[in-house]
């Protein structure tokens, strides 16, 4: 009788190396271990072993108590939660980080955008430029400011902003654009900061997926007219919820810290009642503790930036040969990614016509967290309802809030390909594990395609 806690998996294991034994005494080792190899190759999906278990992945968000702490318990000891002189450190030290001249530290990146919208006088009846592959942040920043979002196709290499279509799409209403660093990856600023030039138009970037990229070793974030960050917790950069204004124009960015302290003057202290505002405002400040909590973040962001290249580059170079398989592309000029998201495009014809879905199945079988990412943002049902408000139907003209008029104006057929059938996504944070990790999930996807067939079959039935 077996022991109760002789488990079968113990018992199969003991069993094997006995046969192995046993082996070696007949001459039988080679086809015995070609039959262990084979077992090996069987996906997880279809019964095979796991190319991975899942809790060897870095955790997220990291947190080292022993260096963290000291300085979070000190503020919330010191009852000083409010803005202060905590939070101008950190916007100091990040300013220094992007070799930018000011920071401004707001709520979280999503008002960040808002802000620094506002204050380039982005109001109600002009048009601003945005790629349909971005989270939809970056769209409700714009209508929160009650302007129009105008969309602009991707390159489907680097899934960003393609700058060959912006033209098409600038119209004498158009004000700004705003291009995103999506997944971490430049956007190809220099042929976009020449048609703002050429256009006169103002370009924020949205870098809330971006932290310490470069372009031609200069920071994303600091290429346009201002950047815009999100400190958000699955962020590189995590303090739960926070985000960052940067630029090097003093006047908009005294302007932006006005904003959003309630209009009072730059400078004004919190808690500030008799200064009286000079301006329409909102109150999106950062505290205290969050600050002290993202300057402990601070000091292992570049070291990991650093990581992610390298993991990125290998785990790449793994799985580009790989039929069905292409990977992001960088645009020549970028020398540092942030790595985000590492993604690729899944071409189902060379596996078989097995879908993503069951692709994504499959991985995540062998221990690959992963996904589909972003639905097409240019078609959801949030748009029409900002059309049929109030404000809209008094600002814009009753053609331009037509939505099956507007639907068709910004068709992106690039974009759709890419969120209905190709992109798959791993996380940051799987890319701050060893090459060992990196060789896994190749071997997951190497293992996948083999077997395609297979699965495919095994998912019908």
């Amino acid at each position: 009788m077996f022991k109760k806690n002789f488990s079968r998996r113990a018992f199969i294991k003991q069993s094997s190396l006995a046969s192995i034994g046993s082996a070696l005494s007949l001459g039988l080792v080679p086809s015995l271990f070609a039959s262990i190899n084979k077992a090996a190759q069987t996906p997880a999906i279809l019964g095979g072993p796991a190319a991975w278990d899942t809790r060897k992945w870095p955790k997220w968000p990291v947190w080292n108590p022993e260096t963290d702490e000291k300085r979070v318990l000190e503020v919330l000891r010191s009852g000083v939660w409010s803005r202060a002189a905590v939070v101008t450190e950190f916007e100091k030290e990040w300013a220094a980080a992007l070799d930018a001249k000011r920071s401004l530290a707001v709520a979280n990146g999503t008002n960040a955008l808002i802000v620094a919208l506002n204050q380039f006088n982005i109001r109600g009846g002009d048009e601003v430029l945005v790629p349909p592959y971005t989270f939809i942040a970056t769209v409700q920043a714009v209508l929160a400011n009650g302007a129009m979002p105008v969309f602009v196709d991707i390159d489907p290499q680097t899934f960003q902003m393609d700058p060959a279509k912006i033209e098409a799409k600038i119209t004498p209403r158009t004000k700004a654009i705003l291009p995103v660093h999506i997944l971490g990856l430049p956007a190809d600023m220099d042929r976009i900061m020449a048609i703002a030039k050429k256009h006169n138009l103002v370009v924020i970037e949205d870098a809330c997926q971006a932290h310490l990229a470069e372009i031609n070793g200069k920071k994303v974030g600091t290429i346009g007219h201002a950047g815009c960050f999100s400190f958000q917790n699955s962020k590189n950069l995590p303090i739960g919820e926070a985000g960052a204004i940067v630029s090097n124009d003093d006047a908009f960015m005294d302007r932006c810290f006005s904003y959003q302290n309630l209009g009072l003057p730059y400078g004004s202290v919190v808690g500030s009642v008799g200064t009286g505002s000079i301006r329409e405002g909102t109150k999106v400040r950062l505290t205290e503790y969050q600050a002290a909590i993202g300057l402990a973040q601070l000091k292992r962001l570049d070291a990991q930036t650093t990581t992610r290249n390298q993991n990125a580059a290998y785990l790449k170079s793994q799985i580009e040969n790989i039929p069905g398989i292409i990977p992001y592309k960088l645009y020549d000029n970028v020398t540092r990614g942030a790595f985000h998201l590492f993604a690729f495009r899944y071409k189902k014809e060379d596996f078989k016509g097995l879908s993503r879905e069951d692709f994504l199945k499959a991985l995540r079988a062998e221990g690959i967290p992963c996904a589909s990412g972003y639905t097409t943002l240019n078609n959801q049902p949030f748009l029409k309802e900002v059309f049929q408000s109030k404000n809209y139907q008094k600002i814009y003209p009753k053609e331009m809030l037509d939505y099956n008029k507007y639907l068709e104006q910004n068709k992106c057929p690039e974009n759709d390909r890419i969120c209905n059938e190709e992109a798959v996504w791993f996380t940051q944070n799987l890319l701050l594990g060893t090459k060992s990790d990196m060789s896994a999930i190749a071997a997951a996807i190497e293992k996948t395609h083999k077997n395609a067939d297979k699965i495919k079959k095994a998912a019908k039935i």
